[in-house]
């Protein structure tokens, strides 16, 4: 049986390029509710210094479509997005947000 990280985790590696999904969307898709997103950013970080490869942190943004961007990696993190054609605005917000934001069923 799988664990609720272990579910965060599959959810994340199956963000498609291109599309952004919020952290808790992911939460509900892992089958907890809405204070559980709190926890995703850290069941990741824990999963990629575990050795899972490839997490898509930039594709999980927060509901109202802005992006977290630690100064340390922003030029990274916009190159990611640029290449994703996924625009940002100047507030940090996707400009496109509600059409290429991910829904679970």
């Amino acid at each position: 049986m799988q664990t609720f990280s272990d579910r965060v985790i599959k959810i994340a590696l199956a963000i498609p390029k291109g599309r952004v999904t919020t952290y808790g969307r992911i939460a509900r898709a892992a089958g907890a509710g809405p204070m559980a997103s709190q926890s995703i950013t850290s069941i990741l970080d824990k999963a990629g210094k575990g050795g899972v490869k490839d997490i898509p942190f930039h594709r999980i943004v927060y509901a109202d479509g802005h992006i977290w961007v630690s100064p340390s990696r922003r030029a990274e993190r916009l190159k990611l997005y640029k290449k994703e054609g996924i625009e940002i605005d100047k507030n940090d917000r996707i400009v496109n947000f509600r059409d290429i934001l991910l829904e679970f069923k």
